[in-house]
């Protein structure tokens, strides 16, 4: 996953607490420019990823971002005892026009997948996914006051999906999942970091 100079966006998971800061910065995000979508969400940490973010929260705010700069200063300025997530995309697998609304976001990590050939067989499996309508390679970043106790080891081999749906977020959990079993079979390791379903579009 080379980077590129290109700024392709991404995404934030901001902890949604219910305070003053949380607030604040939800009704930022609404006005932002620099924002393009921003939902309410619950999130789901796999058992695989849960022991590295034992202080990861239920609800988030979820932001698709142009660039990714400006979110890292919003959130620091409004800090919160619960870590925010950013993941960066660095090269885009494909943007398809919205069909459904957007229902469910996955994000998954390559424990081996570095080479050329990996990235490539996931790209054209995932472009066969009809309800996948917007995906990338890209990295994460942990944005806390405190370093967390173990480093999450796979930051640098992040994958997100985003599925279009009119199904139920579980439908849509067992069709990512299906889908990462799929390339799970072609020898390449995949796992899932934290499933987020989509309970409000804020914008």
């Amino acid at each position: 996953m080379s980077g590129k100079s290109k700024i392709l966006g991404g995404y934030v998971c901001a902890p949604y607490l219910h305070d003053h800061d949380s607030i604040e910065l939800k009704d930022h995000w609404v006005t932002s420019k620099n924002i393009e979508s921003l939902y309410f969400v619950t999130a789901t940490f796999s058992d695989d990823s849960k022991p590295y973010f034992l202080t990861s929260s239920n609800h988030y705010i979820l932001a698709k971002f142009k660039d990714p700069e400006k979110v890292i200063k919003e959130i620091l300025a409004h800090p919160t005892g619960k870590p925010s997530f950013l993941f960066k995309i660095a090269n885009s697998i494909f943007d398809r026009p919205l069909t459904e609304k957007t229902n469910f976001v996955s994000i998954y990590y390559l424990e081996y997948g570095d080479s050329q050939s990996d990235l490539r067989d996931v790209s054209t499996h995932i472009a066969g996914r009809e309800k996948v309508y917007r995906a990338g390679f890209g990295n994460m970043t942990l944005l806390s006051k405190e370093s967390p106790k173990f480093a999450f080891p796979y930051s640098d081999h992040i994958i997100m999906l985003e599925i279009s749906s009119d199904k139920s977020h579980q439908s849509d959990n067992k069709y990512c999942e299906q889908t990462r079993r799929d390339i799970c079979r072609k020898g390449i390791i995949m796992n899932n970091l934290v499933s987020l379903s989509i309970l409000e579009t804020m914008k």
